[in-house]
């Protein structure tokens, strides 16, 4: 009898994955996604630094993803650990292990990846032959609350920056006098620009209670001077120039998004103030058109899709989106190659533009006007008005869409209930404009409406603002019920206790990372994965650290507090964001 589902996820050997002789490599790097195969295997940052470091002779970059309950059980009853796909090698055996954060609620998988793979939880528990472990990816503009867990974390960009990690790795193993090993490998990564050595700085406490700010601990000045007072955020400066895997692995399990992928710009020109994208990609970078034409044909071959993606926070922003999107209906020759495009901003350009992506599938676009209300939307600092976005529907209805998604969040600042019953008005006025657009078509209309719960986010306007509690949360959300009772609007929501938690390790500090061990001990694990929400043992994991979850992630902090990420320097300054949020508050 089977005992792991989908034991293809752990089996290895894709078309176009990369095997070297381990013994023929300086250096073994482990690039652990803390997710599932399927969800790892979605992610183009692992693809990029794969081929990245795979390119390099004197290294070996093989995948590591955080085994589904089942197969972690069965590593623990065999007292067997987690491997490697392509060599499987202990994670342990491996000199450096890279994991990408891309999401809070993966945390606690971060330490079931070091737990499986051999490796000591805290940082200041390894020794010389333990691996180095690094941090990178979007959550890391906050790593307080994963400090003590990883030996350094990268900040921005990392196509540049991961060479520079591992010549420095090198140079210091072949320097055998240097004593004590690992502390001198962390002052020379410390050394590099956007890399953040947790342990070479001293602890302060934060101030805390009603005027004094979040409270808990996070990181002080640096210890004797050995590392810089802020981290500066790498930047890859040009990104047509910056290496792109044109033979990406080809899964065996069906990926979450199962399809081909080209970035073509990185960064946004916009200034939404509830995204923190902006902090973690800016400035706005592309790639030239004729680049990404010999991408696409150079992956086209080497893999076999026959649906591609474009890649960027928003495609309309790419400046030769049309010319693009003509090429790629042309890009398979003779076989018909399918165009994935993600969520558009609501204007009648976008609309054309799926015109060209969708030239003969014209089922389901998806738009994300964020707030029901003019005067929210222009709050936030995305002023579509309603009469715009009306337009849209209707342009995109006339050119044979039958089906639209729309994205709002709830709870954003500022927001009252007038605000969420606008989403509903909204809603309804688009589902009355699909009725008139579709004519005789209008039985096939569906309306997806999807509604998240605004969670304030570092490095943003709003880092200083107060989330809203699951009870708020569900009595707005009861506001929607009520008012939206049409089997052609399906509404769906997010699950408001993860959001609560998602957004306290957002913005949490180093007093965190006691939390995340207590509850990861009692259990938890894939916490994104709704069912496998463990809400009562991270309340105690809370309490037992003498924090109130609910409190402390509803708090709005005074924006003079001293903020757990202070030392990160993402390229937007305070000012920048305060006088942000004054403009907000005065729209």
């Amino acid at each position: 009898m089977r005992r792991v589902a989908k034991p293809i996820r752990y089996v290895g050997g894709e078309w176009n994955a990369v095997k070297k002789d381990l013994a023929n490599v300086r250096l073994k790097f482990a690039f652990a996604y803390p997710d599932t195969y399927e969800v790892g295997m979605s992610h183009l940052g692992l693809q990029i630094l794969y081929h990245v470091l795979n390119q390099r002779d004197d290294t070996a970059c093989e995948r590591v993803f955080c085994p589904w309950i089942d197969m972690a059980a069965l590593i623990r009853s065999r007292r067997d650990v987690l491997r490697s796909l392509e060599s499987r090698v202990p994670l342990s055996d491996f000199d450096i292990v890279g994991i990408s954060l891309q999401h809070e609620l993966n945390y606690t998988n971060v330490l079931s990846l070091l737990e499986l793979g051999g490796i000591p939880l805290l940082a200041a528990d390894r020794g010389p032959d333990d691996p180095l472990v690094i941090g990178g990816g979007p959550c890391a503009v906050n790593p307080e609350p994963l400090a003590y867990f990883f030996d350094a974390f990268v900040i921005g960009d990392g196509e540049e920056v991961v060479h520079e990690v591992v010549d420095e790795y090198l140079a210091w193993r072949d320097d055998g006098t240097l004593t004590p090993p690992r502390d001198e490998l962390l002052l020379r990564l410390a050394a590099l620009e956007g890399v953040y050595v947790p342990s070479l700085y001293e602890e302060r406490e934060l101030l805390s209670g009603a005027d004094g700010g979040p409270g808990g601990r996070a990181a002080g000045a640096p210890r004797d001077g050995a590392a810089p007072e802020r981290i500066v955020r790498r930047v890859v400066a040009d990104l047509d120039a910056a290496p792109f895997p044109t033979a990406p692995i080809v899964p065996f399990a069906e990926a979450v998004h199962d399809r081909a992928m080209i970035e073509i710009m990185r960064g946004c020109p916009r200034r939404c103030y509830f995204c923190q994208a902006r902090a973690i990609y800016h400035p706005a970078r592309w790639r030239k058109l004729e680049t990404l034409k010999e991408q696409t044909r150079a992956i086209l071959a080497n893999t076999g899709y026959e649906e591609i993606a474009p890649l960027a926070l928003n495609c309309s922003d790419y400046p030769q989106m049309a010319e693009l999107l003509a090429y790629l209906s042309t890009a398979a020759g003779d076989k018909h190659l399918s165009v994935s495009l993600p969520s558009l901003r609501p204007n009648v350009a976008s609309v054309e533009l799926a015109e060209l992506a969708y030239r003969a599938k014209r089922t389901g676009l998806t738009f994300a006007p964020e707030a029901g209300s003019e005067r929210l939307r222009r709050m936030i600092n995305k002023p579509a008005t309603d009469e715009e976005i009306l337009t849209t529907a209707r342009a995109a209805f006339e050119a044979g869409w039958t089906r639209l998604k729309l994205y709002f969040m709830i709870g954003l600042p500022g927001e009252t209930d007038e605000d969420v019953r606008a989403i509903t008005e909204l809603t309804r006025a688009v589902a009355r404009t699909g009725n008139e657009a579709l004519g005789s078509r209008r039985g096939r209309l569906g309306i997806s409406l999807s509604v998240n719960l605004h969670i304030p986010k570092p490095h943003t306007p709003f880092q200083w603002s107060r989330q809203v509690s699951p009870t708020e949360f569900e009595a707005k959300l009861g506001i929607l019920k009520d008012s939206l009772r049409s089997r052609r609007i399906k509404l769906r929501w997010t699950n408001p206790s993860q959001s609560l938690l998602e957004g306290m390790l957002a913005r949490g500090g180093r007093d965190l990372c006691d939390v995340l061990r207590r509850a990861y001990a009692a259990g938890c694990g894939f916490d994104a994965w709704g069912e496998q929400l463990k809400l009562d043992a991270w309340q105690n994991a809370f309490r037992e650290c003498g924090i109130d979850l609910a409190e402390r992630a509803t708090a709005e902090w005074p924006v003079d507090a001293p903020l757990p990420w202070e030392h990160i320097d993402c390229g937007v300054t305070r000012e920048t964001l305060l006088a942000e949020l004054r403009r907000a508050h005065d729209a």
